[in-house]
């Protein structure tokens, strides 16, 4: 299917959703959304440093309200007010195409344990240092993928979000290049998006490295250049450092937890954790080849043993100086994904306070936050901006 006729398919659905999202879609230009777009849609307009802040960033779409990396996410993200789409998480088939999944382990994400011709294809692999057992992206041809549909992968928390298992299927990364540039038009303002290299050592080993194909599709899409409204990212600094050798977009290390090591630096030796690149000499460092960091929210405010936020770290004022903008990620209304502080009873899919959470971390100066709820993003916005 390509990504027009996704889009049909959403139209309908996407302006009946939580919290009014035609509204928040079309009165973006009144909480501060991106100007109009050149007529072909190709470029930025000012680049990164033109979007709003602090930015929203529809955490793999709309995956509060629809299933992760679809286009009826990637679309219903768009409609909620989202600044840029995280559209999507790369990773290859076996015949070289980058498709867009959380990870190359689709069992929980698609419908192939409902399909027995597949089932041959489950095996356990060692990804990451981590032995995962299911099946793989990299086992598949993109024809074989596109029989599939996509699940809800986390259906204890987003019950309703299941009714929509099964509508989408994989889109491709050119197909959501084509997907940008079709709601750019649409929608008369530039369209961001924000996608991300997954697992790049991994597949280099492979023979299936991701940043010369991410790269390639760029450049006959024209949209490689620095004001480009492309942001690329990565947790592996090596992969964001290859990239920025092949294209001019903007750059964004990704980074865990700070007692963590990215996977690249385990396979060359390099003894660094996270700790040392948020250091203000590692911050340099990043910035040397990088424009920006998406750090967890850890590493902006801590957590104590019970789960409540303490006080901030000095990242924020730190990668300023350098010249780096922080993303980081990822704000969601579930109670388990909130600080402790900001849980409103125990139930696995009920909605806490994350309005309060959003105004702590905007204070914080982070020039933009992912969340998996755009709506929620955009009104806690305008509640800090005072609009």
């Amino acid at each position: 299917m390509r990504a027009q006729e996704s889009n049909g398919q959403e139209r309908g659905t996407a302006r009946r959703t939580l919290l009014g999202a035609a509204v928040l879609g079309a009165g973006g230009a009144a909480l501060g959304l991106p100007g109009t777009a050149s007529a072909d849609g190709r470029h930025g307009g000012g680049g990164y440093r033109s979007l709003p802040r602090p930015t929203v960033i529809g955490h793999r779409g709309a995956s509060g309200y629809r299933p992760e990396h679809t286009f009826g996410s990637y679309q219903l993200a768009l409609d909620l007010g989202a600044d840029v789409v995280e559209a999507g998480d790369l990773v290859p088939t076996r015949d070289g195409h980058l498709v867009c999944r959380h990870e190359p382990e689709i069992g929980g994400t698609t419908d192939v344990s409902a399909h027995p011709e597949f089932a041959g294809r489950r095996t356990t692999k060692t990804l990451d240092g981590v032995p995962t057992t299911g099946w793989f992206t990299e086992d598949f041809t993109l024809a074989e993928l596109k029989t599939l549909r996509a699940v809800e992968r986390i259906p204890a928390n987003r019950p309703h979000n299941t009714l929509y298992n099964g509508r989408w299927e994989i889109p491709t990364f050119e197909e959501v290049l084509r997907w940008q540039d079709e709601q750019t038009r649409r929608r008369g303002k530039q369209v961001w998006i924000y996608p991300e290299t997954k697992h790049p050592t991994y597949f280099r080993d492979l023979g299936l490295g991701l940043e010369e194909r991410v790269a390639k599709l760029l450049r006959t899409y024209g949209k490689d250049r620095k004001d480009s409204p492309v942001i690329l990212q990565s947790f592996e600094p090596s992969s964001i450092q290859r990239l920025d050798k092949l294209v001019g977009n903007p750059l964004v290390v990704l980074l865990s937890a700070a007692n963590t090591r990215p996977w690249d630096f385990v396979a060359a030796g390099d003894p660094r954790t996270v700790a040392d690149l948020v250091t203000p000499a590692g911050l340099q460092w990043i910035a040397s080849y990088a424009q920006g960091i998406g750090p967890t929210l850890d590493l902006v405010i801590p957590k104590d043993a019970a789960g409540n936020l303490t006080t901030p770290t000095t990242l924020v004022a730190d990668a300023h100086r350098a010249g780096l903008i922080l993303h980081p990620y990822t704000m969601r209304n579930e109670n388990p994904f909130l600080p402790a502080d900001f849980r409103q009873g125990t139930a696995a899919d009920a909605y806490g306070d994350p309005f309060g959470a959003f105004k702590v971390y905007f204070e914080t100066g982070i020039d933009g936050v992912f969340s998996d709820n755009a709506d929620t993003a955009v009104l806690a916005r305008a509640d800090f901006l005072g609009r």
